[in-house]
């Protein structure tokens, strides 16, 4: 039987802050060692413009990271990079090295201060080496202020009522009343800009960014309703004063992009891009995928969410285009997890409860774990009394007998609930 499994990709996401997206491949592909150690394993560790996805393209490109210190997400300095590309014209920021939910301290979640600062410092230490074309990924943001931060360190004047400029955090965005754009860096006007973003991720309205994503970066009901109100008025002063045209800052496609970074790049002539079609054009992925006999994706947390821009859906997306068969191994399964079109089976990879804190620190072992089990489950499956061999491309769904909710939730209500960590 394992020679029906000769050809297995493993193009997982990263699980938030627990694994990088390598890290992950690594741990899937001990486990598919263990069940089938002659299989030809392509590893394709895939990154959504979040964390890591700097260090992908430099490899992926034979390009090299550019280290530097600037302004983290709570004001105070971290060692950071951007990559320089292979061929040298293209730098890529990746906000999350600079101002990502990882980089802000348990005790200081509070989106309403967080501030973008350092991304346009990356932005302009891209700049000083003379690219023309810099790609800023969005993602895994601790951040909620419009791209405000980016704005100041690219040399705008954000001012109130009196003429004063605004301090840091998205909560100051209320008292916005005026943006001076006369320093932005002139370079800009002579740089493509490019946004690699989730083009669900919109800024305001019901499913704005503040709305979606605050609780995730420590906001109350309360800080909620104040980011929204403010991200309102960011993009009214923003389309008034820089003469914003043919872009809705307010429900464009990737304007919530990383806390609203989206709109406020979109503001300064930058373009919002579907992310995929931006980072996996340098992979190769449709290629790949279409040699494979089986494809493994994983991320940290799979329900109903997942379909909207997250790596295992895009990737099953791909899959299915060349009637590949897709598992999805995720550190939690939640609501809407077993409905992600082109995901014929998924599979978590806690084997019991535990405490966050303890799945985090474990995520390597469990990944590992997990995969060598449903592998066996696969296989298991193809042995069955009356079942005949089949080709490894039209493995069934149910090959698998996957279970798709094997943890008990800790209230012993038998359901698991979706991690916070994404």
């Amino acid at each position: 039987m394992p020679s029906l499994l000769n050809r297995v990709v493993v193009a997982p996401s990263g699980f938030k802050e627990s694994l990088s997206a390598q890290a992950a491949a690594d741990a899937i592909t001990e486990g598919v060692r263990r069940v089938l150690p002659d299989a030809e394993i392509d590893r394709i560790p895939l990154v959504d413009g979040g964390e890591g996805t700097a260090v992908a393209l430099a490899a992926a490109t034979g390009g090299r990271l550019v280290a530097l210190a600037a302004t983290g997400p709570v004001g105070e300095p971290v060692g950071t990079h951007f990559a320089l590309l292979g061929a040298r014209d293209t730098a890529v920021v990746e906000m999350a090295a600079v101002a990502g939910l990882s980089l802000v301290p348990r005790a200081l979640r509070d989106p309403g201060a967080t501030t973008t600062y350092g991304v346009g410092e990356l932005i302009r230490a891209a700049l000083d080496t003379g690219v023309r074309r810099i790609l800023v990924g969005c993602g895994d943001s601790g951040t909620s202020d419009g791209g405000a931060g980016a704005l100041q360190a690219l040399g705008a004047r954000l001012l109130d009522a009196d003429g004063f400029e605004l301090p840091p955090g998205g909560r100051e965005l209320s008292r916005l009343a005026r943006v001076d754009p006369s320093g932005l860096d002139a370079r800009l006007k002579d740089t493509e800009l490019l946004v690699a973003c989730n083009p669900f991720n919109v800024l305001c309205g019901d499913r704005g960014v503040a709305r979606v994503f605050g609780p995730q970066k420590g906001a109350t009901p309360a800080q909620v309703e104040e980011l929204s109100a403010g991200l309102e008025n960011w993009a009214r002063v923003l389309t008034r004063d820089l003469g914003v045209i043919g872009t809705d800052l307010r429900h464009g496609p990737g304007t919530g992009a990383s806390g609203g970074l989206g709109s406020g790049l979109a503001a300064v002539g930058g373009r919002l891009l579907p992310r995929f079609d931006v980072l996996l054009g340098h992979l190769d992925l449709d290629a790949r995928l279409a040699r494979a006999d089986l494809v493994l994706t994983a991320e940290g947390a799979l329900d109903h969410q997942t379909p909207r821009g997250k790596v295992p859906a895009e990737v099953a997306r791909r899959a299915k285009l060349h009637g590949r068969p897709v598992l999805a191994l995720a550190g939690t399964l939640g609501e809407g997890a077993h409905e992600v079109p082109g995901v014929d089976a998924c599979h978590g990879i806690m084997p019991a409860p535990m405490a966050l804190a303890d799945a985090l620190l474990r995520a390597a072992e469990l990944l590992t774990d997990a995969t060598e089990r449903a592998l066996r489950m696969i296989l298991l499956g193809s042995r069955l009394p009356g079942q005949a061999p089949v080709p490894a491309a039209a493995v069934p769904a149910a090959a698998a007998a996957v279970p798709a909710a094997a943890v008990p939730a800790a209230d012993g209500s038998g359901t698991q609930r979706p991690s916070s960590a994404r």
